[in-house]
């Protein structure tokens, strides 16, 4: 029998010297993890689409952390934008070791929320599946060519648990379809970009962001039905198993789709057109 030997020492950072970019991070579940992966060592590049505003207090956290932070704008539903977009953060950290495609289409909320179903599901396949999947591809062969220890390089793609069970309703039909496709790419990359960059995917449940803020009643009472833990989850939940997937006590891991709902319970009552 081997000894057990921690790959970190109590107290130590397990992130120090490594670079992550986190899109989406502006705000909500990706402002969470930017200074989750912060608190644990890592330099974070913040990216937003439009907000600035945003963006700037998030890479302000990340700097009073004592972390290098910029802020990187890009229309991820652009797809001319990607390879500018990837070429410029790296020539700012001079590479990256930490890739999290958090960003997504909001089709809840605002004025795309009255867009009619094609739209939205245009809108979503855009920015969550097509940008997840070309910047993946363009960061995972840059990661592969640095020849890193294995297991450094890491990509962490944003699913939803709902994806593999099915949800009634539009926006379960649309979000199935969108994220459903995340998920199956994360497993075929793995392959691809193996030993060298794991690549893994967490699917959230009801997570209290803006929308969950406003959700009329009948939706926040769902999802505390439908978690076993009988709550809402938090931002800070998924940033939380993020740093584990990142970090070197996750580098037996990859091409896993980590479920972050709180155990799900099971689908309860008719959504109709939601």
């Amino acid at each position: 029998m081997t000894s057990f030997e921690p790959s970190h020492k109590l107290g130590d950072l397990p992130l120090e010297g490594h670079v992550a970019l986190v899109t989406g991070s502006s705000s909500g579940i990706g402002q969470a993890i930017a200074l989750e992966l912060a608190l644990a060592g890592a330099d974070v590049a913040v990216h937003a689409r439009a907000n600035s505003q945003g963006a700037e207090a998030t890479a302000a956290k990340v700097r009073q952390l004592g972390r290098r932070s910029d802020v990187f704008l890009c229309d991820l539903a652009e797809i001319a934008r990607h390879e500018p977009f990837v070429d410029e953060v790296w020539r700012w950290s001079g590479g990256v070791d930490i890739w999290i495609n958090n960003a997504g289409a909001d089709v809840l909320t605002g004025a795309a929320a009255k867009l009619p179903f094609e739209k939205k599901l245009q809108l979503l396949w855009q920015v969550d599946v097509t940008a997840t999947v070309i910047l993946s591809r363009l960061v995972g062969r840059r990661m592969k060519a640095n020849q890193p220890i294995a297991g450094r390089a890491t990509i962490i793609n944003t699913g939803w648990d709902q994806a593999e069970h099915g949800m009634e309703g539009d926006s379960g039909e649309m979000f199935a379809a969108a994220k459903g496709a995340v998920m199956a790419f994360t497993r075929s990359l793995a392959k691809s970009l193996a030993p060298q960059v794991r690549v893994n995917c967490v699917a959230p449940g009801w997570i209290q962001t803006a929308w969950g803020n406003e959700a009329p009643e009948y939706w926040r009472a769902r999802a505390i039905r439908e978690s076993l833990t009988e709550r809402w989850g938090r931002p800070e939940d998924v940033a939380h198993v993020v740093r584990f997937l990142v970090s070197p006590d996750a580098a037996f891991i990859t091409g896993q789709i980590v479920a972050v709902n709180g155990g799900f319970r099971g689908s309860v009552g008719h959504l109709g057109k939601h």
